[in-house]
Order: C-alpha cells, then sequence, then structure tokens
C-alpha cells in the first residue's frame, strides 16, 4: 500500500471518530433504507439523479434500496467495455451492479467499503443477480484493499465528502490507477464557506456539508493528486425536497460530477 504520511494536525477532525459515525449512519441506511434520512435514497433518487431507466426497470428493490449517492458518476463518461473498475465506498452495491452490467463478462469491479451492514447487503444482491464479476472487500479508502495500477476506472458517489483526509484518498486512487487510468466522481460541493466551528462538527460532516469543497478546492485536489484533463459537471440539487435540503441550501450544496486522468 501507499506509503502516504499526511499530518493529521492539518485535519478539522479525527479521522477514526468520523469514521465511527459513518459507519452507524450508514449501517441504518443499509438494515433500514426506508427509516427516511437527511438525503434522498433508494430508487426514486436514482431516477431523480438520471440512471437508466431501463436498468432501474430489471433490478429488484433490494438492489436500490440503499442507495445514498448524490450524483450520477457515469454521466461523465460511459466506462469502457471490459474495464476494471474500483469503486471508493461501495455502500449497498448499486452503482458496482450498474458497472458491472456496463463493462460486461470481461470486466470486473471491485467495491471497497468500511461499513459492514452494507458489505453484506452488496454481496447478497450480487448473488442474487449472478454478478460474479464483482467482489465486495473490507477495507478504508486511505489504504485501499487493491494491487497497483489495476483499475481502468475509479469511480465514488458521494463518499470523499465523508473522508477526513482528501489527499490520501486522492494517491491512493492514483495508486491503483493503470498510467492513463480515469477517476470520475460524484460528490458535493459547497458555494459558501464553511467556517471552521462547522469544520470541526461531526454531526456536519455525516449530514454531507463540513466535509464537502468548492469546486475550485476539489480541483486544485484532483490536480495536486497528479491528474490531468480534469472536467466537472454540470451542478444537481441532490438535497432539493429532501428532509435536509434547508441545511443544505444555507451553505449552497450542490453535486458535480468530476472526471480526470492518472498522469
Amino acid at each position: 500500500m501507499q506509503d502516504t504520511t499526511t499530518t493529521t494536525n492539518t485535519l478539522t477532525v479525527d479521522p477514526e471518530a468520523l469514521r465511527a459515525e459513518v459507519r452507524t449512519k450508514y449501517t441504518d441506511v443499509a438494515t433500514d433504507p426506508g427509516a427516511g434520512y437527511h438525503f434522498h435514497t433508494g430508487r426514486p433518487l436514482a431516477e431523480r439523479l438520471g440512471y437508466p431507466t431501463d436498468l432501474l426497470a430489471e433490478l429488484p428493490d433490494d438492489a436500490v434500496a440503499s442507495f445514498a449517492g448524490v450524483g450520477n458518476p457515469f454521466s461523465a463518461a460511459p466506462l469502457p467495455e471490459g474495464a476494471n473498475v474500483v469503486d471508493l465506498g461501495s455502500g449497498g452495491g448499486f452503482d458496482c451492479v450498474v458497472a458491472a452490467h456496463v463493462v460486461g463478462r470481461q470486466g470486473h469491479v471491485i467495491g471497497v467499503d468500511m461499513t459492514e451492514a452494507m458489505l453484506e447487503r452488496a454481496r447478497r444482491v450480487a448473488s442474487t443477480l449472478g454478478l460474479d464479476t464483482i467482489d465486495y472487500r473490507a477495507g478504508i479508502l486511505e489504504d485501499l484493499p487493491v494491487p497497483d495500477g489495476w483499475a481502468d476506472v475509479v469511480i465514488s458517489n458521494g463518499v470523499l465528502n465523508l473522508v477526513a483526509d482528501k489527499a490520501r484518498v486522492f494517491g491512493e486512487a492514483r495508486r491503483v490507477l493503470r498510467p492513463g487510468g480515469v477517476l470520475q466522481f460524484a460528490d458535493i460541493a459547497v458555494g459558501r464557506d464553511v467556517p471552521d466551528e462547522a469544520r470541526s462538527d461531526i454531526g456536519l460532516w455525516t449530514d454531507c456539508i463540513a466535509g464537502g469543497r468548492s469546486v475550485d478546492e476539489w480541483c486544485a485536489a484532483i490536480e495536486e493528486a497528479g491528474f490531468t484533463g480534469l472536467s466537472v459537471g454540470m451542478a444537481v440539487d441532490t438535497f432539493g425536497g429532501a428532509p435536509g435540503e434547508e441545511r443544505a441550501r444555507s451553505f449552497d450544496v450542490y453535486s458535480h460530477t468530476f472526471r480526470a486522468r492518472r498522469r
């Protein structure tokens, strides 16, 4: 694994404390996806974000119920047939299922997640659908259980904002990509400054606000990690009509897709 020596005193929250809170919240989403959260979930969310209606119609509710993304990373560019794909923070596995359908039987998908309840759900869904080209692995995004240069594409959806040490995650994404491989992800962008005291509020992190960055900050972090040819998608109102909409509005929160190539 990559030797990353990030100085944790530059982080605004303790990474382990943040992981514990994120695990708790997303265990709930995995085990009781219909309970109601500050964000949209499930099939209505996937439809809202523009996932293919024909694919959604084929999938059982169990495959979509715990989906909690903030955008559609596949809208940035289609995945190549036969590609090796890594999903950072694969959750209940919906994006892995979509990726597996696109890359076909010659492709492979690795989903990495740290929440056991999500991994259990994702593995059950993959087994039900007969998708043996998907491999779910327990791990954290700062230390991916994936070999160097294995992936053609790294995707993620609404997860990087929940990680304290984003530079380390981008470094790991670069490590597992082959030269010229593609990083494409959807995540939260804030249009207003988040005060320092809010950056230290773990509750605001798990509300997908404090860990967001401005579009310019996301772009700078991606380029500093060794990616080039960066493109940014249109803003998506991912919180519109959700219980967390009012709080999101106070920080001008929208989601964007980001796509770049490994140098």
